[in-house]
Protein backbone atom coordinates (compact mmCIF):
# COMPACT_ATOMS: atom_id res chain seq x y z
CA UNK A 1 0.00 0.00 0.00
CA UNK A 2 1.18 3.55 -1.01
CA UNK A 3 1.97 6.01 1.97
CA UNK A 4 4.06 9.40 1.63
CA UNK A 5 7.96 8.94 1.89
CA UNK A 6 9.18 11.72 4.54
CA UNK A 7 8.32 11.43 8.21
CA UNK A 8 5.18 11.02 9.95
CA UNK A 9 3.54 9.06 12.83
CA UNK A 10 1.33 6.87 14.13
CA UNK A 11 -1.05 7.65 17.31
CA UNK A 12 -3.78 5.77 17.90
CA UNK A 13 -7.07 6.77 16.05
CA UNK A 14 -9.61 6.47 18.40
CA UNK A 15 -12.31 5.90 15.83
CA UNK A 16 -14.39 3.75 17.75
CA UNK A 17 -16.62 6.05 19.68
CA UNK A 18 -17.85 7.57 16.72
CA UNK A 19 -17.71 5.33 14.03
CA UNK A 20 -20.59 3.76 11.60
CA UNK A 21 -22.93 5.69 13.50
CA UNK A 22 -25.73 7.27 11.05
CA UNK A 23 -26.05 10.77 10.03
CA UNK A 24 -28.39 13.18 12.82
CA UNK A 25 -30.01 16.21 11.47
CA UNK A 26 -29.40 18.77 14.28
CA UNK A 27 -32.61 20.71 14.91
CA UNK A 28 -32.91 24.33 14.16
CA UNK A 29 -31.47 26.99 16.88
CA UNK A 30 -34.10 29.79 17.95
CA UNK A 31 -31.20 32.30 16.75
CA UNK A 32 -28.49 31.58 14.26
CA UNK A 33 -25.14 33.57 14.10
CA UNK A 34 -23.53 33.75 11.42
CA UNK A 35 -19.42 34.84 10.78
CA UNK A 36 -18.12 36.42 7.78
CA UNK A 37 -14.74 35.26 7.71
CA UNK A 38 -15.21 31.26 7.37
CA UNK A 39 -12.55 30.92 5.09
CA UNK A 40 -8.72 31.81 4.26
CA UNK A 41 -9.34 34.73 2.67
CA UNK A 42 -11.01 38.35 2.82
CA UNK A 43 -14.13 37.97 4.70
CA UNK A 44 -17.49 38.39 2.86
CA UNK A 45 -19.22 41.91 2.93
CA UNK A 46 -22.56 41.96 4.47
CA UNK A 47 -25.33 42.69 1.74
CA UNK A 48 -28.43 42.47 3.89
CA UNK A 49 -29.33 44.67 6.82
CA UNK A 50 -31.81 44.62 10.04
CA UNK A 51 -34.48 43.76 9.86
CA UNK A 52 -34.15 42.05 6.52
CA UNK A 53 -36.44 38.51 6.25
CA UNK A 54 -34.06 36.28 4.62
CA UNK A 55 -35.10 32.79 3.64
CA UNK A 56 -32.63 29.57 3.76
CA UNK A 57 -29.78 29.66 1.09
CA UNK A 58 -30.09 33.41 0.42
CA UNK A 59 -26.81 35.19 0.19
CA UNK A 60 -26.58 37.67 3.26
CA UNK A 61 -22.23 38.31 2.63
CA UNK A 62 -21.10 38.72 -1.04
CA UNK A 63 -17.24 37.60 -1.40
CA UNK A 64 -14.91 40.31 -0.45
CA UNK A 65 -11.95 39.20 -3.09
CA UNK A 66 -11.20 37.00 -5.48
CA UNK A 67 -9.63 34.59 -2.60
CA UNK A 68 -12.85 34.96 0.01
CA UNK A 69 -16.63 33.36 -0.47
CA UNK A 70 -19.85 34.25 -0.41
CA UNK A 71 -21.91 33.36 2.91
CA UNK A 72 -25.20 32.34 2.90
CA UNK A 73 -27.92 32.06 6.08
CA UNK A 74 -28.57 28.97 6.88
CA UNK A 75 -32.12 29.60 8.78
CA UNK A 76 -35.15 31.67 7.48
CA UNK A 77 -35.87 34.31 9.61
CA UNK A 78 -35.44 38.04 10.57
CA UNK A 79 -32.08 39.96 10.26
CA UNK A 80 -31.70 41.56 14.25
CA UNK A 81 -28.23 42.93 13.37
CA UNK A 82 -24.64 42.87 12.38
CA UNK A 83 -22.17 42.78 14.87
CA UNK A 84 -19.27 41.53 16.74
CA UNK A 85 -19.87 37.81 17.96
CA UNK A 86 -16.74 35.81 20.17
CA UNK A 87 -14.68 32.80 18.80
CA UNK A 88 -13.63 29.90 21.29
CA UNK A 89 -10.67 31.80 21.76
CA UNK A 90 -11.80 34.75 22.78
CA UNK A 91 -11.03 36.65 19.65
CA UNK A 92 -14.10 39.36 18.06
CA UNK A 93 -15.82 38.40 14.18
CA UNK A 94 -18.04 40.18 12.66
CA UNK A 95 -21.04 38.45 12.02
CA UNK A 96 -24.75 38.52 11.24
CA UNK A 97 -27.59 37.52 13.54
CA UNK A 98 -30.66 36.45 11.90
CA UNK A 99 -33.88 35.12 14.87
CA UNK A 100 -35.16 32.30 13.48
CA UNK A 101 -39.09 32.27 12.39
CA UNK A 102 -40.18 28.64 10.29
CA UNK A 103 -38.04 27.41 8.04
CA UNK A 104 -38.55 28.49 4.37
CA UNK A 105 -36.31 27.65 1.46
CA UNK A 106 -35.28 29.87 -1.60
CA UNK A 107 -37.85 27.53 -4.11
CA UNK A 108 -34.88 27.38 -6.84
CA UNK A 109 -33.09 24.80 -4.53
CA UNK A 110 -33.42 20.77 -4.78
CA UNK A 111 -34.42 19.48 -1.39
CA UNK A 112 -35.43 16.27 -2.34
CA UNK A 113 -33.19 12.95 -2.01
CA UNK A 114 -33.23 12.24 -5.42
CA UNK A 115 -29.71 11.58 -7.07
CA UNK A 116 -29.07 13.95 -9.95
CA UNK A 117 -26.49 12.23 -12.04
CA UNK A 118 -26.21 14.21 -15.49
CA UNK A 119 -24.36 17.28 -15.59
CA UNK A 120 -25.05 19.16 -18.50
CA UNK A 121 -23.53 22.72 -18.11
CA UNK A 122 -20.17 23.26 -18.91
CA UNK A 123 -16.76 24.11 -17.17
CA UNK A 124 -17.36 27.86 -16.84
CA UNK A 125 -20.50 27.66 -15.38
CA UNK A 126 -19.85 24.98 -12.92
CA UNK A 127 -16.91 27.25 -11.35
CA UNK A 128 -19.26 30.01 -11.37
CA UNK A 129 -21.75 28.06 -9.57
CA UNK A 130 -19.37 26.59 -7.12
CA UNK A 131 -18.33 30.21 -6.00
CA UNK A 132 -21.83 31.61 -6.03
CA UNK A 133 -22.63 28.50 -3.40
CA UNK A 134 -19.53 30.28 -1.07
CA UNK A 135 -18.19 26.43 -1.73
CA UNK A 136 -14.54 26.15 0.54
CA UNK A 137 -12.10 23.48 1.28
CA UNK A 138 -14.20 20.92 4.57
CA UNK A 139 -11.15 19.32 5.23
CA UNK A 140 -9.68 22.12 7.22
CA UNK A 141 -8.32 24.63 5.41
CA UNK A 142 -11.37 26.46 4.19
CA UNK A 143 -9.48 27.95 0.90
CA UNK A 144 -12.19 28.98 -1.51
CA UNK A 145 -12.68 26.09 -3.61
CA UNK A 146 -13.84 28.06 -7.39
CA UNK A 147 -9.64 29.60 -6.96
CA UNK A 148 -8.10 26.46 -6.88
CA UNK A 149 -9.92 25.14 -9.46
CA UNK A 150 -8.89 28.14 -11.25
CA UNK A 151 -4.77 27.02 -11.58
CA UNK A 152 -2.64 30.04 -12.03
CA UNK A 153 -1.41 31.06 -15.85
CA UNK A 154 1.14 28.41 -17.23
CA UNK A 155 0.07 25.49 -14.50
CA UNK A 156 -2.65 23.00 -15.53
CA UNK A 157 -4.17 20.32 -13.50
CA UNK A 158 -3.23 16.59 -14.55
CA UNK A 159 -5.26 14.55 -11.82
CA UNK A 160 -8.08 15.53 -9.12
CA UNK A 161 -6.90 13.88 -5.83
CA UNK A 162 -9.90 13.13 -3.54
CA UNK A 163 -9.15 13.10 0.30
CA UNK A 164 -11.10 10.62 1.94
CA UNK A 165 -8.20 9.64 4.40
CA UNK A 166 -9.44 11.45 7.63
CA UNK A 167 -6.12 10.79 9.19
CA UNK A 168 -6.76 12.86 12.32
CA UNK A 169 -7.47 10.68 15.71
CA UNK A 170 -11.29 10.93 16.37
CA UNK A 171 -12.73 12.26 13.91
CA UNK A 172 -15.05 10.03 11.82
CA UNK A 173 -17.75 12.26 9.56
CA UNK A 174 -16.43 11.93 6.10
CA UNK A 175 -16.05 8.04 6.59
CA UNK A 176 -19.51 8.29 7.41
CA UNK A 177 -20.36 10.85 4.53
CA UNK A 178 -18.90 8.50 1.68
CA UNK A 179 -21.17 5.38 3.25
CA UNK A 180 -24.05 7.55 3.41
CA UNK A 181 -23.58 9.77 0.50
CA UNK A 182 -21.12 7.93 -1.47
CA UNK A 183 -22.91 8.26 -4.89
CA UNK A 184 -23.02 11.42 -4.77
CA UNK A 185 -19.78 12.26 -4.20
CA UNK A 186 -19.04 9.95 -7.35
CA UNK A 187 -21.22 12.25 -9.29
CA UNK A 188 -19.16 15.42 -7.76
CA UNK A 189 -16.00 14.12 -8.60
CA UNK A 190 -16.99 13.59 -12.30
CA UNK A 191 -18.42 17.33 -12.18
CA UNK A 192 -15.16 18.50 -10.91
CA UNK A 193 -12.91 16.53 -13.27
CA UNK A 194 -15.39 18.26 -15.95
CA UNK A 195 -14.56 21.53 -14.07
CA UNK A 196 -11.00 21.46 -14.36
CA UNK A 197 -10.88 19.84 -18.01
CA UNK A 198 -9.19 16.44 -16.82
CA UNK A 199 -9.75 12.56 -16.96
CA UNK A 200 -8.49 11.41 -13.82
CA UNK A 201 -9.16 11.30 -10.57
CA UNK A 202 -8.01 8.93 -7.35
CA UNK A 203 -9.56 8.59 -3.95
CA UNK A 204 -7.29 8.02 -1.50
CA UNK A 205 -8.64 5.93 1.65
CA UNK A 206 -6.07 4.72 4.71
CA UNK A 207 -7.14 0.81 5.32
CA UNK A 208 -8.47 1.88 8.60
CA UNK A 209 -12.34 2.50 6.87
CA UNK A 210 -12.33 -0.69 4.74
CA UNK A 211 -15.91 0.24 4.32
CA UNK A 212 -15.65 3.20 2.00
CA UNK A 213 -13.04 1.55 0.81
CA UNK A 214 -15.39 -1.21 -0.07
CA UNK A 215 -17.97 1.08 -1.09
CA UNK A 216 -16.18 3.54 -3.39
CA UNK A 217 -15.03 0.55 -5.30
CA UNK A 218 -18.56 -0.35 -5.72
CA UNK A 219 -19.25 2.77 -6.97
CA UNK A 220 -16.18 3.24 -9.34
CA UNK A 221 -16.51 -0.20 -10.64
CA UNK A 222 -18.03 0.87 -13.90
CA UNK A 223 -16.87 4.51 -13.93
CA UNK A 224 -13.64 5.15 -16.26
CA UNK A 225 -10.62 7.40 -14.95
CA UNK A 226 -11.75 7.46 -11.39
CA UNK A 227 -9.36 5.05 -8.75
CA UNK A 228 -9.50 4.28 -5.37
CA UNK A 229 -6.40 4.04 -3.62
CA UNK A 230 -6.30 2.31 -0.41
CA UNK A 231 -3.25 3.84 1.86
CA UNK A 232 -1.39 2.67 4.88
CA UNK A 233 -1.76 4.43 8.02
CA UNK A 234 0.35 7.20 8.91
CA UNK A 235 -0.51 10.38 9.84
CA UNK A 236 -0.44 13.33 8.41
CA UNK A 237 -1.65 11.94 5.20
CA UNK A 238 -4.46 13.89 5.02
CA UNK A 239 -1.92 16.99 3.81
CA UNK A 240 -2.29 17.75 0.80
CA UNK A 241 1.20 17.81 0.27
CA UNK A 242 1.66 14.35 1.90
CA UNK A 243 -1.38 12.90 0.18
CA UNK A 244 -0.21 14.08 -3.12
CA UNK A 245 3.08 12.42 -2.72
CA UNK A 246 1.15 9.22 -1.67
CA UNK A 247 -1.34 9.23 -4.40
CA UNK A 248 1.32 10.02 -7.35
CA UNK A 249 4.60 10.07 -5.77
CA UNK A 250 5.24 13.61 -6.65
CA UNK A 251 6.43 16.06 -4.08
CA UNK A 252 5.64 19.58 -3.75
CA UNK A 253 8.46 21.87 -3.75
CA UNK A 254 9.19 24.28 -0.86
CA UNK A 255 7.10 27.36 -1.31
CA UNK A 256 4.74 25.82 -4.31
CA UNK A 257 1.66 24.96 -4.66
CA UNK A 258 -0.12 21.44 -5.17
CA UNK A 259 -0.89 22.46 -8.75
CA UNK A 260 2.91 22.38 -9.28
CA UNK A 261 3.08 18.82 -9.48
CA UNK A 262 -0.35 19.04 -11.68
CA UNK A 263 -2.42 17.58 -8.85
CA UNK A 264 -5.58 19.32 -7.65
CA UNK A 265 -6.61 17.58 -3.96
CA UNK A 266 -10.64 18.22 -2.85
CA UNK A 267 -11.99 16.88 0.54
CA UNK A 268 -14.96 14.32 -0.03
CA UNK A 269 -16.94 16.90 1.77
CA UNK A 270 -16.17 19.45 -0.15
CA UNK A 271 -16.48 17.21 -3.45
CA UNK A 272 -20.44 16.47 -1.78
CA UNK A 273 -20.94 20.54 -1.25
CA UNK A 274 -20.09 20.67 -5.18
CA UNK A 275 -22.47 18.21 -6.00
CA UNK A 276 -25.22 19.77 -4.09
CA UNK A 277 -24.21 22.99 -5.43
CA UNK A 278 -23.94 22.18 -9.12
CA UNK A 279 -26.93 19.35 -9.16
CA UNK A 280 -29.17 20.87 -5.85
CA UNK A 281 -28.68 24.58 -6.43
CA UNK A 282 -27.90 24.42 -2.74
CA UNK A 283 -25.10 26.92 -1.49
CA UNK A 284 -22.59 25.59 1.37
CA UNK A 285 -25.06 26.31 4.62
CA UNK A 286 -24.02 23.04 6.59
CA UNK A 287 -21.37 20.64 7.07
CA UNK A 288 -21.41 17.11 9.40
CA UNK A 289 -19.18 17.28 12.09
CA UNK A 290 -17.92 14.63 14.71
CA UNK A 291 -18.32 15.27 18.35
CA UNK A 292 -16.71 12.50 20.08
CA UNK A 293 -14.70 10.94 23.83
CA UNK A 294 -14.12 8.77 25.65
CA UNK A 295 -16.76 9.98 27.91
CA UNK A 296 -19.64 11.35 25.99
CA UNK A 297 -22.80 9.84 26.15
CA UNK A 298 -23.94 10.10 22.32
CA UNK A 299 -20.69 10.40 20.29
CA UNK A 300 -21.63 10.67 16.52
CA UNK A 301 -22.30 12.32 13.48
CA UNK A 302 -23.79 15.55 13.54
CA UNK A 303 -25.51 17.20 10.30
CA UNK A 304 -25.48 21.27 11.52
CA UNK A 305 -26.38 23.93 9.96
CA UNK A 306 -24.09 27.07 10.07
CA UNK A 307 -24.45 29.47 13.00
CA UNK A 308 -26.19 27.12 15.37
CA UNK A 309 -24.52 27.42 18.73
CA UNK A 310 -21.96 24.28 19.57
CA UNK A 311 -23.67 24.31 22.88
CA UNK A 312 -27.11 23.10 21.16
CA UNK A 313 -25.06 20.18 19.06
CA UNK A 314 -23.01 19.26 22.94
CA UNK A 315 -26.65 18.56 24.22
CA UNK A 316 -27.70 16.32 21.62
CA UNK A 317 -24.55 14.46 22.41
CA UNK A 318 -25.68 14.20 25.49
CA UNK A 319 -24.05 17.23 27.31
CA UNK A 320 -20.40 18.23 28.27
CA UNK A 321 -18.75 15.12 30.11
CA UNK A 322 -18.18 15.35 34.30
CA UNK A 323 -14.36 14.30 33.57
CA UNK A 324 -13.78 16.74 31.02
CA UNK A 325 -10.34 18.38 31.91
CA UNK A 326 -10.13 19.89 27.87
CA UNK A 327 -12.34 20.74 24.34
CA UNK A 328 -10.74 20.87 21.43
CA UNK A 329 -11.95 22.08 18.56
CA UNK A 330 -11.52 19.58 15.49
CA UNK A 331 -9.14 16.62 15.94
CA UNK A 332 -6.04 16.21 19.12
CA UNK A 333 -3.41 16.70 16.33
CA UNK A 334 -4.24 19.63 14.86
CA UNK A 335 -7.21 21.06 16.41
CA UNK A 336 -7.16 23.45 18.99
CA UNK A 337 -8.17 23.57 22.65
CA UNK A 338 -11.18 25.50 23.04
CA UNK A 339 -12.01 28.31 26.34
CA UNK A 340 -15.69 28.13 25.95
CA UNK A 341 -18.34 26.67 23.33
CA UNK A 342 -20.63 29.65 23.41
CA UNK A 343 -19.94 29.91 19.61
CA UNK A 344 -21.63 29.25 16.31
CA UNK A 345 -20.60 26.41 14.30
CA UNK A 346 -19.16 27.65 10.77
CA UNK A 347 -17.32 26.30 7.40
CA UNK A 348 -14.27 25.47 9.52
CA UNK A 349 -15.87 23.24 12.36
CA UNK A 350 -15.16 19.63 11.44
CA UNK A 351 -15.82 18.39 15.11
CA UNK A 352 -15.48 18.83 19.09
CA UNK A 353 -13.44 16.42 21.22
CA UNK A 354 -14.09 16.23 24.85
CA UNK A 355 -10.64 15.01 26.13
CA UNK A 356 -10.85 13.30 30.14
CA UNK A 357 -8.89 15.13 32.98
CA UNK A 358 -6.45 12.65 33.03
CA UNK A 359 -5.78 12.76 29.14
CA UNK A 360 -5.60 16.58 28.84
CA UNK A 361 -2.64 17.29 31.01
CA UNK A 362 0.96 18.10 29.32
CA UNK A 363 3.85 16.26 30.08
CA UNK A 364 6.23 17.96 32.32
CA UNK A 365 8.94 19.70 29.77
CA UNK A 366 12.26 18.65 29.85
CA UNK A 367 15.63 19.81 28.56
CA UNK A 368 15.86 19.32 24.86
CA UNK A 369 18.40 15.56 24.38
CA UNK A 370 18.83 16.43 20.85
CA UNK A 371 17.25 12.58 20.22
CA UNK A 372 16.36 13.95 16.48
CA UNK A 373 13.08 12.36 16.75
CA UNK A 374 11.07 15.68 15.74
CA UNK A 375 13.25 15.91 12.45
CA UNK A 376 12.36 12.10 11.91
CA UNK A 377 8.63 12.84 12.23
CA UNK A 378 8.46 16.35 10.38
CA UNK A 379 6.56 15.11 7.22
CA UNK A 380 7.92 18.49 5.84
CA UNK A 381 11.34 17.67 6.84
CA UNK A 382 12.07 21.00 8.86
CA UNK A 383 13.86 21.24 12.47
CA UNK A 384 11.42 21.66 14.66
CA UNK A 385 13.87 21.73 17.39
CA UNK A 386 15.72 24.46 16.33
CA UNK A 387 12.44 26.43 14.58
CA UNK A 388 11.07 26.49 18.33
CA UNK A 389 14.38 27.35 19.58
CA UNK A 390 14.59 30.54 16.74
CA UNK A 391 10.90 31.07 18.08
CA UNK A 392 11.73 31.61 21.76
CA UNK A 393 14.50 33.73 21.18
CA UNK A 394 12.45 35.75 18.01
CA UNK A 395 15.03 35.00 15.48
CA UNK A 396 12.74 35.95 12.53
CA UNK A 397 15.29 35.84 9.54
CA UNK A 398 16.78 32.78 10.53
CA UNK A 399 13.30 31.16 11.01
CA UNK A 400 12.07 32.00 7.30
CA UNK A 401 15.71 31.06 6.20
CA UNK A 402 15.05 27.73 7.17
CA UNK A 403 11.60 27.86 5.59
CA UNK A 404 9.36 27.88 8.72
CA UNK A 405 6.30 28.98 6.06
CA UNK A 406 7.15 25.04 4.88
CA UNK A 407 5.56 23.98 8.20
CA UNK A 408 1.26 22.15 8.20
CA UNK A 409 1.62 22.42 11.37
CA UNK A 410 0.46 18.68 11.91
CA UNK A 411 1.91 18.31 15.43
CA UNK A 412 3.67 15.54 14.40
CA UNK A 413 7.05 16.67 16.36
CA UNK A 414 5.18 17.47 19.77
CA UNK A 415 3.65 14.47 19.18
CA UNK A 416 7.10 12.40 19.29
CA UNK A 417 9.14 14.55 21.88
CA UNK A 418 10.17 12.45 24.75
CA UNK A 419 10.93 15.85 26.83
CA UNK A 420 7.63 17.25 26.22
CA UNK A 421 8.47 20.57 24.71
CA UNK A 422 5.50 22.73 23.40
CA UNK A 423 7.75 22.75 19.83
CA UNK A 424 4.04 22.84 17.81
CA UNK A 425 3.29 26.34 19.93
CA UNK A 426 6.36 27.90 19.51
CA UNK A 427 6.73 27.29 15.72
CA UNK A 428 3.41 27.89 14.97
CA UNK A 429 4.22 30.91 16.88
CA UNK A 430 6.66 32.12 14.78
CA UNK A 431 5.16 31.33 11.69
CA UNK A 432 2.88 33.95 12.17
CA UNK A 433 5.36 36.07 12.85
CA UNK A 434 6.96 35.44 9.66
CA UNK A 435 4.77 34.94 8.15
CA UNK A 436 3.48 39.19 8.86
CA UNK A 437 6.73 40.18 8.24
CA UNK A 438 6.81 38.94 4.59
CA UNK A 439 3.19 39.58 3.59
CA UNK A 440 4.35 43.53 5.13
CA UNK A 441 7.72 43.09 2.64
CA UNK A 442 5.57 42.21 -0.24
CA UNK A 443 3.04 45.17 0.06
CA UNK A 444 6.25 47.37 -0.11
CA UNK A 445 7.28 46.20 -3.64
Amino acid sequence: MNTFRIGGVHPHDNKEYSAHQPIVECPLPKQAIIPLAQHIGAPAKPIVQKGDHVKVGQMIAEAGGFVSASVHSSVSGVVTKIDATVDAWGLKMPAIFIDVEGDEWLPEIDRSSDVRRDCTIEAKEIIDKISKAGIVGLGGACFPTHVKLCPPPGQKAEVLIVNGVECEPYLTCDHQLMMEHGEEIIIGIQITMKALGIHRAIIGIEKNKPDAIARMHELTRKTLGIEVMPLQLKYPQGGEKQLIDACIGRQVPSGALPIATGAVVDNVATIYAIYEAVQKNKPLISRVMTVTGKSVAKPGNYLVRFGTPLTQVVELAGGVPEDTGKIIGGGPMMGRAMNNINMPTHKRTSGLLFLPESESRRGIEENCIRCGKCVSACPMGLEPYLLSRQSELKMWDEMEAHNVMDCIECGCCQFTCPSHRPLLDYVRSGKATVGGIIRARNAKK
